[in-house]
């Protein structure tokens, strides 16, 4: 019923506008008509055509936003709805002194132009931001919650928003992270880092595409398991050239915390106080350790660099130094840890041949 009453409606308005159409054609050309009241009903013909196109265009447009409001959950829904409110109520105060100025009657088309642009600029950014701050305002509603009691004590901190960069979308890691519930809070993918994945998965180099492609892949995958938890930032800063800079910017605007695996941008951004979750670290941490007497199960692979010396590597990727071992590579043996070494590039251990027991 709805449905038939919208398209109804918009029909009327297309017939409407197109019979009174011929009032905007100058009088020499209305002057060469002989039948002006046949060429109205010729255009409102043409209106009504043209209003049952855009009437089952806005009609295919409701439904599909209904069903897209329907899929959000309530605390979203009423969070955005808060944001575009206050978005328009500032909007009006914005406007206020504007309407107030002295414009010229020739220029007063720019005042109803500018009241619909900074309405549409403060709601897109109301709602924008309730995504990425909606249980703060939800907090405000309901300042008698649990959590909001909790929050101002300083016992519960709210979850900061996690901005990922290139390098830790293309590794894929994080999407397993991201899957065991690791990190929390908003997960934020800025829109110049989704074009720089898109200019490498384009690249004309293959292994740049296969890198960029894999990217996008775990985007989508992303998206599809996490929803509206994740959100295409449209921040952008012109005057920064790199997306290291743009990164670390968005971080300090947003509070966010920058999830990266790039070992030049971990240590610029913590020199500019913006916190850094480290995939790589977080894979260090989680490495089995190991102590001097335990035993593997190692194949030797090369020569190391001092004489004797053979090298192995455990499914990590941690390399281990096996003395004496030289004359066994391509064999599987079984080595005792002597030792362990962090170095900048990793974890290296140090082990010798297990000597056979005598029986």
């Amino acid at each position: 019923m709805l449905d038939t009453i919208l398209l109804l409606i918009v029909v009327v308005m297309g017939i409407a506008v197109g019979f009174n159409s011929i009032d905007l054609l100058p009088a020499t050309v209305l002057d060469q008509v002989a039948n002006v009241r046949g060429l109205q009903w010729v255009t409102a013909g043409f209106g009504a055509i043209l209003g049952i196109a855009f009437g089952l265009l806005l009609q295919s447009f409701y439904h599909r936003l209904e069903r897209n409001i329907r899929q959000l959950p309530p605390e979203t829904l009423l969070s955005r709805a808060v944001g575009l409110v206050v978005g328009l109520l500032l909007a009006n105060l914005v406007l206020a002194p504007i309407f107030l100025l002295p414009i010229p009657k020739d220029f007063s088309f720019i005042k109803p132009l500018i009241a619909v642009l900074t309405s549409i600029l403060f709601a897109y950014s109301g709602t924008t931001l309730a995504d990425s701050h909606g249980a703060a305002l939800l907090r405000l509603i309901n300042p008698n919650a649990v959590a909001s009691s909790l929050l101002a004590e300083g016992t519960l901190k709210p979850a900061r928003a996690k901005v990922l960069d290139t390098s830790c979308i293309i590794d894929g890691r994080i999407e397993a992270l991201l899957n065991l519930g690791v990190l929390e809070g908003q997960i934020i993918v800025p829109q110049f880092v989704l074009q720089e994945l898109q200019l490498i998965a384009d690249a004309g180099n293959e292994q740049k595409r296969i890198r960029g492609r894999r990217g996008l892949d775990v985007l989508n995958r992303l998206q599809a398991s996490l929803g509206d938890r994740i959100v295409i930032h449209s921040a952008d800063y012109p005057e920064l050239t790199t997306v290291d800079a743009k990164l670390v910017r968005l971080c300090q605007e947003i509070n966010g915390t920058l999830v990266t695996n790039d070992l030049n941008l971990n240590k610029v951004a913590r020199f500019q106080k913006v916190d850094v979750f480290n995939v790589n670290e977080v894979a260090q941490a989680l490495r089995p350790i190991y102590l001097p007497g335990d035993t593997l199960e190692l194949k030797i692979l090369k020569e190391g660099k001092e004489p004797a010396q053979g090298v192995g590597y455990l499914e990590d990727g941690t390399m281990v130094v096996v003395e004496e071992g030289v004359d066994h590579i391509g064999d599987q043996l079984s080595v005792v840890v002597t030792g362990a070494l962090q170095t900048a590039a990793g974890r290296m251990i140090f082990a010798r041949l297990q000597m056979p027991t005598i029986a």
